[in-house]
C-alpha cells in the first residue's frame, strides 16, 4: 500500500493498482459488507477493512490522499490506527488553499435496532461518547472524547482491534482473519486477555470510537457535531451515514472551527490537508508506544 497526496477537494480514493487502477472514492454511496469490517465496492472492484486507515487519515487531519493497494483488503498491521499515524508523523502534512469544508449538524439524526443505539446532534467540536457491553472479560465501558482536542493520535489511535478465541473458527470458515495472530489483535478468553498487557485499562471502547470516527469518514467531510454511540457496530455506523446524507435538511456545508491550525493536530482553521509526500508503507510492524 502506498499513499499519495491529492489535489484539492479530491477527498480519500482508494486505487486498485492490481486492476488497471480502478478507483474508488471513500463516500457512503460505495459501502458494501459491514459485518466485522466495512468494506467499499464500485462495480464488482472491492476494497475490505478500510476502518483504520480511515480513522488515522480523519483523525489527523488529512483530507485529500490517494490510497494505492494491490490487493482486495488493506494491511492490518497491529490491529490500530498508530501505525498509520506515526507514518504520517513522519512525512508531515501539507495545508492547502481551499478551506476545509465540514457538514454541521442541524438537528438529530437517530439509528436504533432494539438495545443497539447511534445518533448525531448539533454541537461545537467533533464530540464522541461511545458505551460499550460486551461479555466477560470486557463487560461495560464508556468514552467521552472530542476529535478537536487533538488527542487522536495518543489517546485513540493506539487502540487495538479485539475478538473472542471461541468465535475464531467460525470467522475462519466465513473467510475472514485469515491473517490474524497475537501481534495484530487483542485475543480474548472467557475469563481474560490471553496476550496482554492492554495499552489502556478502557481499550476495548476506545477501538470503537477509532471504528466509528473511520465508518463516519464516509461521509465525505468531516462531521462537525456530536455522535451518541451505544452497543454499535460497523453496520450502525454506516446506517447513520446512510441516513444523515439522506436527510438534507439534517445538515448545511460549513466551514472551520475558528482555531488556530498545530502541528499534529486537526487543522481546524484553515486549509484542507494532505500527505506532504508519497508514502510507501513497508511489510514490517512499526513500533507500538511506549
Amino acid at each position: 500500500m502506498r499513499l499519495v497526496g491529492a489535489p484539492a477537494g479530491s477527498g480519500i480514493v482508494f486505487r486498485r493498482t492490481d486492476l488497471d487502477n480502478f478507483e474508488i472514492p471513500a463516500n457512503g454511496r460505495n459501502v458494501a459488507k459491514v459485518s466485522y469490517a466495512t468494506s467499499l465496492m464500485r462495480g464488482s472492484v472491492l476494497i475490505s477493512t478500510t476502518e483504520h486507515l480511515l480513522s488515522a487519515l480523519v483523525g489527523y487531519g488529512v483530507d485529500n490522499v490517494i490510497v494505492e493497494v494491490d490487493n482486495l483488503e488493506l494491511p492490518i498491521l497491529d490491529g490500530s490506527a498508530l501505525p498509520y499515524v506515526q507514518a504520517f508523523e513522519q512525512v508531515g502534512l501539507k495545508q492547502q488553499r481551499r478551506k476545509r469544508e465540514y457538514i454541521r449538524i442541524l438537528k438529530p439524526v437517530e439509528v436504533r435496532e432494539g438495545t443497539k443505539f447511534i445518533g448525531v446532534y448539533p454541537g461545537a467540536g467533533y464530540g464522541i461518547e461511545y458505551t460499550i457491553d460486551f461479555p466477560a472479560p470486557i463487560g461495560q465501558s464508556h468514552l467521552s472524547t472530542d476529535l478537536e482536542s487533538g488527542d487522536y493520535a495518543a489517546q485513540i489511535a493506539p487502540a487495538r482491534t479485539f475478538g473472542f478465541r471461541e468465535d475464531e473458527p467460525m470467522l475462519r470458515n466465513m473467510g475472514l482473519i485469515r491473517g490474524a495472530s497475537p501481534e495484530c489483535a487483542i485475543i480474548l478468553t472467557k475469563n481474560a486477555v490471553q496476550n496482554g498487557p492492554l495499552r489502556f485499562h478502557d481499550e476495548f471502547v476506545r477501538h470503537k470510537v477509532l471504528d466509528l470516527i473511520g465508518d463516519l469518514a464516509l461521509a465525505g467531510r468531516r462531521i462537525q457535531g456530536r455522535v451518541i454511540a451505544e452497543r454499535a457496530g460497523h453496520a450502525m455506523h454506516t446506517a447513520l451515514v446512510e441516513r444523515l446524507l439522506r436527510d438534507r435538511s439534517a445538515w448545511e456545508f460549513a466551514h472551520g472551527f475558528g482555531e488556530a491550525p498545530e502541528p499534529g493536530k486537526l487543522d481546524a482553521a484553515g486549509g484542507e490537508s494532505l500527505l506532504r509526500r508519497n508514502l510507501p508503507f513497508p511489510g514490517e510492524r512499526l513500533p507500538n508506544p511506549a
